[in-house]
């Protein structure tokens, strides 16, 4: 799949297509130079457009970061809310985002390694209320589902800041070493392993928080 897909999923239409240039180019500027190195004038020499346009569309470099990184991060969330329509339990409902969370990141590698690349820049910068907002929209919508399944006690001692850390960690963990080339067989081949082992984790802190 290539990254012009994704944004045309984000920005569709023959009105964005411009918008989409300038968000290509500067997504392979900020991976091969780096984010802080990366220059407006790089992103417009690679996308062949006038420095005027890209600040009539993204105002300076981290409209441009964070046009790409909520873009990233609603594309996942789309995929994922698809996904968990046809689960049928609260462990079925967390193998399937984790499997569409894997999916996404081997579909979607260099958006993948923008976002753990962008991940500071965004929680610092001029854009960290915006994500905010937009990180609490989509939390509502997960956790509006996981009140309508019969084994949502699992999760009553758990702390709701704890729960994705459990879900995901090991997950994220194995593609953010896939992505740097540290590990060479692709997160697909451990689905099973890596849902097992999130399904383990909420099952044992539930033990532990009962216990305390």
């Amino acid at each position: 799949m290539s990254n012009r897909e994704l944004l045309e999923r984000i920005y569709n239409g023959r009105r964005a297509e411009l918008k989409r240039e300038i968000l290509l180019a500067a997504m392979q500027c900020f991976l091969e130079q780096g984010i802080e190195a990366t220059t407006i004038e790089m992103v417009r020499d690679r996308a062949e457009a006038s420095v005027g346009a890209i600040y009539h569309h993204f105002k300076n470099k981290d409209g441009l970061v964070a046009a790409l990184y909520l873009a990233a991060l609603q594309d996942q969330y789309d995929g994922r809310m698809q996904v968990l329509q046809h689960a049928v339990s609260l462990q079925d409902g967390i193998q399937k985002i984790l499997w569409a969370y894997i999916d996404w990141v081997e579909r979607y590698p260099d958006f993948a390694r923008f976002l753990y690349a962008a991940n500071f820049n965004m929680r610092q910068g001029s854009f960290q209320a915006e994500l905010n907002q937009q990180n609490i929209q989509r939390n509502k919508a997960l956790q509006a589902w996981l009140a309508e399944q019969p084994e949502k006690q699992l999760l009553e001692h758990l702390p709701k800041e704890l729960m994705l850390s459990l879900v995901m960690g090991a997950t994220e963990s194995y593609c953010r070493a896939w992505l740097s080339g540290k590990v060479k067989t692709l997160p697909s081949q451990y689905k099973v392993q890596l849902a097992a082992a999130a399904w383990q984790a909420l099952n044992l802190n539930k033990s532990l928080m009962i216990a305390e």
